[in-house]
């Protein structure tokens, strides 16, 4: 058995690896695909990518590529989610702001610099018009953190996967103003550069079973039903999750890529002499 290490948020955009892991696909193939929860998420996932700590990561796009520009090795092998993700914007639900609008000049809750979380407080305050410049942080590490920070005052928003945090909303911990979705593709799976050049035939293996079973993902008999009770969601809430949510199985578009640099440059995320070509991030050809 090869065994190769992947990482991944524990949300239900990664039900199909662990399906696949669980039902021995992967081992039929003679791969032992070792997963492994980070729940910090995406500023976390590129350290170890970088680190060599792990194999593959299933992860934020715009993330990753703001980490390949400053020098993460690590590649895109494949877009995973095509489709945007809905980042819901959170207060407390004891807090006073009623909208979005109200956030300016506030502090934003982050996982950690470099994280979703982080980049995409940019990404809101350019929608808003806001100063980017003038945002702040605290960093609180991951969704509990944020729990803690916005009811003890220490962060007034956090943004976060909407269905993620609804059941924080339901419980009335957090109330949400608005969503705020990504401009691009939300999740790519990226591989380590050792691993890529060491075990590229591995690497498509891997991508054709979990091309697979994303195919097939949503003619699963009562999906919406397993990924509710999994993850602790309401039925509905995760059909409607389900209809805007698609997977992919090809490679991220350059001009993707192109659209995600030029959006990290105008935030001033990335430098202009830090902007590579497309070819950079894209492993596999």
């Amino acid at each position: 058995m090869k065994k190769v290490s992947i990482i991944g948020v524990p949300e239900h955009f990664n039900l199909p690896w662990h399906m696949a892991i669980e039902e021995g696909a992967f081992a039929a193939r003679g791969i032992e695909l070792e997963w492994t929860d980070v729940p910090e998420g995406t500023g976390k996932m590129c350290q170890m990518l970088q680190n060599g700590d792990t194999d593959m990561a299933i992860i934020l796009t715009e993330g990753l590529i703001k980490s390949i520009t400053e020098g993460n090795s690590s590649k895109i092998v494949q877009e995973y989610i095509a489709s945007p993700l809905l980042w819901g914007v959170h207060v407390s639900s004891k807090s006073d702001y009623k909208a979005i609008s109200e956030l300016q000049n506030t502090k934003a809750a982050i996982s950690r610099f470099g994280s979703g979380s982080h980049l995409m407080a940019y990404v809101n305050a350019l929608n808003e018009g806001w100063d980017a410049e003038k945002l702040q942080f605290e960093v609180i590490n991951n969704l509990n953190g944020a729990v803690e920070a916005l009811t003890n005052g220490q962060a007034d928003y956090f943004m976060w996967e909407r269905f993620t945090t609804k059941p924080l909303v339901d419980n009335g911990t957090f109330r949400r103003l608005g969503d705020c979705p990504t401009p691009w593709p939300c999740f790519v799976i990226a591989a380590s550069e050792a691993f890529l050049s060491e075990k590229e035939g591995l690497m498509h293996h891997i991508l054709e079973i979990i091309n697979q079973y994303t195919i097939e993902f949503k003619q699963i008999p009562s999906i919406d039903r397993t990924l509710a009770n999994r993850y602790g969601q309401q039925l509905e809430d995760i059909q409607k999750w389900l209809s805007i949510t698609r997977w992919s199985q090809v490679q991220l578009a350059p001009k993707v890529v192109e659209e995600v640099q030029d959006t990290l440059l105008h935030l001033n995320l990335i430098s202009t002499e830090n902007i590579l070509k497309p070819k950079a991030f894209l492993g596999l050809g």
